[in-house]
């Protein structure tokens, strides 16, 4: 694990395995660095050098006082700095919508593959005031507080599932990114529906979607492709439960960016 410094001084970790053509793996939601190295092995197996980074508030990575969706693209714009020229970005989930927000931004990619990106395209949305009662979870030391709402009204989870996993011995290695779901509540809400920036980027674009998921994904991801004609549209059937599967994915990212 190294280190690099943002724009606003935070540190990002970061994570490297493999070696080949560079690719950086950006994950969703109540996750850090180590949720994907399963997938970052399989990259490496593949022959590509894979990053993975700790997004801010989570894991080794930094935080600043103030959340906003630019400081997330001010880190991916250090992360790929410090990999080096021609790199590759696949984002999953919430991490697919910042991975686009960050090209639209003009952060240099080479190549981006989005994984199950939640866009709602104005339909069911958030309420708005749901990252002003999240950060007042945080303020009160309640990070898993901020967790459990975020799963409710930020994701739309059964509330027996939330229940569930509340009361697993999983739900207090989660509890502590709290904080984090602030971010993704603000970089999804920020871009809901795609902007202009976002559809018109230029460098090559794959949009994944596994057939086993929840059926808005499986819209946002089509609906996603209608707006990108000339974005790739593939269906992962071995990607099942919102998760990317490492072999599959690894085999996809591979053959488009070693060609």
């Amino acid at each position: 694990m190294k280190h690099v410094t943002s724009a606003d001084g935070t540190l990002i970790a970061m994570h490297e395995d493999g070696a080949g053509p560079t690719i950086v793996i950006i994950n969703g939601a109540l996750s850090t660095a180590h949720d994907a190295a399963e997938i970052a092995r399989a990259f490496a197996d593949a022959g590509l050098r894979a990053i993975t980074y700790d997004r801010r508030a989570r894991g080794d990575s930094g935080d600043s006082d103030t959340a906003a969706p630019e400081r997330e693209v001010e880190d991916l714009a250090a992360i790929i700095a410090a990999s080096g020229p021609d790199t590759a970005v696949i984002g999953h989930s919430s991490g697919a919508v910042l991975a686009l927000f960050a090209a639209g931004q003009g952060v240099p990619i080479s190549r981006l593959f989005l994984s199950e990106p939640p866009f709602r395209f104005g339909e069911d949305d958030p309420a708005p005031d749901l990252e002003d009662r999240l950060q007042a979870f945080v303020d009160d030391g309640h990070p898993e507080e901020a967790v459990v709402l975020f799963q409710r009204e930020g994701v739309g989870l059964p509330e027996a599932f939330i229940e569930q996993f509340r009361a697993s011995p999983a739900f207090a290695q989660i509890a502590p990114l709290g904080r984090s779901t602030i971010y993704d509540t603000m970089v999804t809400r920020r871009v809901a529906t795609p902007s202009a920036e976002m559809r018109g980027v230029r460098m090559p674009v794959t949009i994944l979607c596994g057939v086993e998921t929840m059926p808005f994904l499986v819209s946002a991801a089509s609906r996603l492709a209608e707006t990108m004609p000339d974005a790739e549209f593939l269906q992962v059937p071995e990607s099942v439960g919102h998760r990317m599967d490492p072999e599959a994915t690894a085999r996809i990212v591979a053959a488009r960016v070693t060609d």
